[in-house]
C-alpha cells in the first residue's frame, strides 16, 4: 500500500485518537483500549513499510501519548497498598527478569575477581577496603572476634545509620542507570568486588568459617536487595538505549517508573537487613542452628518473593487467559 493511501484510509481514526489525547473527547476504557491496539497495529505496519517516514514518527508519538493516558486514567484500587505488594511489584519483577539476571551475574563475576585478585596480590585488599578497615579487622581477629565491627556501637544507633546508608546505596545504584546503565553496572561491580575481597581476606586469615555465617545473617537480604536495585537501574537505563516503538522520552518515563517502584519496594527489606545487622549480627557466637534458621528464612523470603512468586503469578495469568480464549 502506498503511503498516501495508508494515511487516507486511517486518518479518521487517528483524528479521533488525537481528540481523546487532547481531552476534547471522552472515551470509555474499552474504547480507549481498542483504539490503542489499532494505533499500535498501524504503527507496526508503518514502521515496516515506511521506517523513516514522518507518518511513522507521528504514529509513534501518538501511541506513546495514549499509553500514558491509559495509565493516568486507570482507576486506583482502594486496597492500593496491598495490591502493590501482592500484584504490582511481583509483576514488575517478572518483566525485569533479564536485567535482574544480568545484575546477578555482574555481582557474582565481580566477587570472583575480587577474591582471586586478593589471593594473588597482597596489596589488593588494602586498595579496595582501605588500610583503616584492614588494620581494625586484623586487630579484631587477634582479639578473638573477627566480626566485632558489628557490635562496636549501640544497636539503635547502628540501626538508623545502617538502614539509611543501605537505602541510599540502593537509590544510587538505581539513579546511576540514567547514564545508559553504565553507571549502575560500574557501581554494582565495585560492590561485588568489595564483597569478594572481603571474604577472601577472612579466608586468608583462616576466619571465613566463623565470619561468613555472621556476615550472611544480614547480608542475605542486604546483598540481594542491592542486586535487585541494580536491576531497577538497568531497567531505566535500557529504556533510554532501547525505546522500541515508543519515543525515547516515553520509553524513559515507563522504565524509570518501573525502576522507582522496585527501589521503593526494597525499602522494607533494607529495614529488615538493618534490624538484623544491628540487633542480631552482634551476637557472633550464637549457636550455629540460630544462624542457619535466620539465613535460611532470609534466603527463602528473597528467592520466593522476587523470583518464584512473580513466575507463579505470570503462569496463573497466562493459564486463565488461555482458558478464556
Amino acid at each position: 500500500m502506498r503511503e498516501a493511501n495508508f494515511i487516507k484510509t486511517n486518518k479518521p481514526r487517528w483524528e479521533e485518537f488525537e481528540k481523546i489525547v487532547s481531552q476534547q473527547q471522552q472515551a470509555p476504557p474499552d474504547k480507549l483500549a481498542e483504539l490503542f491496539i489499532q494505533i499500535t497495529d498501524d504503527l507496526s505496519f508503518s514502521h515496516t513499510q515506511y521506517p523513516k517516514s514522518r507518518t511513522t514518527q507521528y504514529l509513534n508519538a501518538l501511541a506513546s501519548k495514549i499509553h500514558l493516558e491509559i495509565y493516568k486514567n486507570k482507576r486506583e484500587d482502594k486496597n492500593r497498598f496491598v495490591t502493590f505488594w501482592k500484584d504490582e511489584l511481583p509483576r514488575i519483577m517478572y518483566e525485569v527478569r533479564k536485567p535482574f539476571l544480568y545484575a546477578f551475574l555482574i555481582f557474582i563475576i565481580a566477587g570472583i575477581i575480587g577474591a582471586v585478585s586478593t589471593a594473588y596480590d597482597d596489596t589488593f585488599v588494602r586498595l579496595i577496603l582501605g588500610d583503616g578497615y584492614v588494620n581494625m579487622t586484623l586487630e579484631n581477629i587477634n582479639n578473638g572476634n573477627p566480626t566485632q565491627v558489628y557490635s562496636g556501637a549501640g544497636p539503635m544507633e547502628m540501626f538508623f545509620q545502617i538502614t539509611l546508608n543501605n537505602i541510599m546505596v540502593s537509590f544510587k545504584v538505581f539513579v546511576y542507570g540514567f547514564f545508559a546503565s553504565i553507571g549502575t553496572g560500574f557501581y554494582l561491580f565495585y560492590n561485588g568486588l568489595m564483597v569478594g575481597t572481603f571474604l577472601m581476606f577472612f579466608s586468608q586469615e583462616n576466619e571465613l568459617a566463623q565470619a561468613l555465617p555472621v556476615i550472611m545473617l544480614h547480608g542475605t537480604v542486604e546483598l540481594s536487595s542491592i542486586v535487585i536495585a541494580a536491576a531497577a537501574g538497568f531497567t531505566m537505563g535500557n529504556s533510554l538505549l532501547f525505546p522500541g516503538t515508543y519515543s525515547r522520552l516515553a520509553s524513559f518515563k515507563i522504565g524509570a517508573l518501573k525502576g522507582l517502584k522496585i527501589v521503593i519496594g526494597l525499602v522494607p527489606f533494607f529495614i529488615l537487613a538493618g534490624f538484623i545487622e544491628s540487633f542480631i549480627t552482634r551476637y557472633a557466637f550464637m549457636h550455629w542452628s540460630f544462624k542457619a534458621i535466620i539465613i535460611g528464612a532470609s534466603a527463602f523470603l528473597m528467592i520466593f518473593y522476587f523470583i518464584i512468586y512473580p513466575i507463579q503469578l505470570n503462569r496463573n495469568e497466562s493459564f486463565h487467559t488461555d482458558r478464556i480464549s
